[in-house]
């Protein structure tokens, strides 16, 4: 093997959000780094809806242009709905300094559209080329890579250092046994693409549209419109109550049970009763995971790869960006021959606002986020604060309901006084 051809600074598991920002950032700094990729982008993916505080870290990593450009469907907020009640927050107004508007965008698109900055900023992305091991070898790593066009054959890339943004594969976690069971309940997610065919008068378009079930509010959908028309729409349910509700786990059956809750929430089965349902009904099951550590001697897990909480804030991508921003920074300072403590610098700082949506993903399903968001006597103050949180400024700990989350315990016991 000539060192020149396969040996990197990085190596990038994974295009998406997360590696395809931190690649940027690296390549612009003059590293050599190499993105692997098992799919071939364009290619489906969930999770559509930003939140603000990614286009700070679009813009920081010189790629916000090119979002902007693409056309996606503007945002300025969160929207919220249960039986007869609804409830909204403006994004712009938020206790955080930042942004406050972002975009909802179909991830194939979007994806697409970062991928190719890091290209355009020097990084190489290699498509259909699968990480099959990883094995450390002193001073670098060497990684077994699988070339879907020649599966009988693996080659090797060494690398300084390893970064996987590999998502709900989790590449490095199953091959160095990282992975443990989340601390959420298992849920099961059903969700398409439709042709939304909305001309209700009221209906806001540049906003999320998350409903509860009026039976059981464990059970919850969104509706995240696109530009062209199209909409995103989902259930989350409980495991259990899918495999009691579930005669069979097809694209039919599973279109049948999301078709029967969409019924069940008045004002989206509203707004969606000249629908199209035109794509095939896909599933995610016991979606929520979680690592014994988040980094190792040579290696970073990145977004998803490490932790994935809940769909319910779209806290995703937010996340996924956040963790490659931290990581570059730390990873910068190391391949630059500086000592780096990944669990002060990289860990901690991550895990903190992790933390705090994690604490408002409980709130939402021990039902006292959602007695907050539809009480009716919140002041503007509290609701600026919670707007922050739900708008992915998790890291700003001077809002109070970030320095100490467990408050949000407090605020719906007034809410249910």
């Amino acid at each position: 093997m000539e060192k020149s051809q396969n040996y990197y600074d990085v190596v990038v598991i994974g295009a998406g959000p997360a590696g395809a920002v931190a690649s940027t950032i690296l390549s612009k700094k003059g590293y050599r780094v190499l993105v692997l990729e098992k799919q071939h982008f364009p290619r489906f993916s969930i999770g559509e809806s930003l939140l603000p505080q990614c286009m700070e870290i679009l813009e920081s990593a010189g790629m916000l242009k090119a979002v902007i450009e693409a056309g996606f469907q503007y945002k300025n907020g969160a929207a919220f709905a249960t039986n007869e009640k609804y409830d909204f927050f403006d994004f712009r107004q938020k206790f955080s300094a930042g942004w406050g508007t972002t975009y909802q965008v179909q991830r194939a698109q979007f994806d697409k559209v970062l991928a190719n900055c890091a290209e355009e900023n020097g990084a190489e992305i290699r498509y259909g080329h699968s990480v099959a091991s990883y094995k450390d070898i002193g001073d670098r790593v060497q990684l077994d890579v699988i070339n879907e066009n020649s599966e009988s054959e693996t080659y090797q890339v060494e690398a300084k250092f390893v970064l996987d943004a590999s998502g709900f594969g989790r590449v490095l976690p199953k091959l160095l046994n990282l992975e443990k069971e989340s601390s959420l309940s298992p849920r099961v997610s059903l969700f398409t693409h439709i042709k939304d065919g909305i001309t209700h008068p009221e209906y806001d378009r540049n906003k999320i549209l998350i409903s509860v079930c009026p039976d059981n509010n464990q059970i919850w959908y969104w509706l995240i419109p696109f530009s062209n028309g199209r909409a995103s729409v989902g259930v989350i349910l409980p495991r259990d109550i899918y495999d009691n509700n579930s005669v069979g786990d097809n694209a039919a059956d599973n279109k049948e049970l999301l078709l029967k809750y969409i019924s069940k929430a008045t004002m989206m089965h509203g707004y969606l009763k000249e629908a199209e349902f035109d794509t095939e009904i896909r599933k995610l099951d016991g979606y929520s995971c979680d690592v014994t550590s988040l980094y190792g001697d040579k290696f970073a897990l990145l977004g998803n790869a490490g932790e994935f909480l809940d769909p319910v804030f779209s806290s995703g991508v937010t996340i996924a960006l956040k963790s490659a921003d931290l990581a570059t920074q730390a990873l910068h300072k190391k391949l630059q021959g500086e000592v780096v403590d990944w669990e002060v610098e990289y860990s901690q700082p991550l895990k903190q606002g992790v933390g705090v949506f994690k604490t408002f993903v409980q709130g939402w399903y021990d039902g006292s986020l959602q007695d907050v968001i539809f009480t009716e006597d919140k002041s503007l103050k509290i609701k600026e604060m919670i707007s922050s949180v739900l708008a992915g400024y998790a890291w700003d700990t001077k809002n109070p309901y970030v320095k100490d989350p467990n408050r949000l315990k407090i605020l719906a016991e007034l809410c249910q006084s």
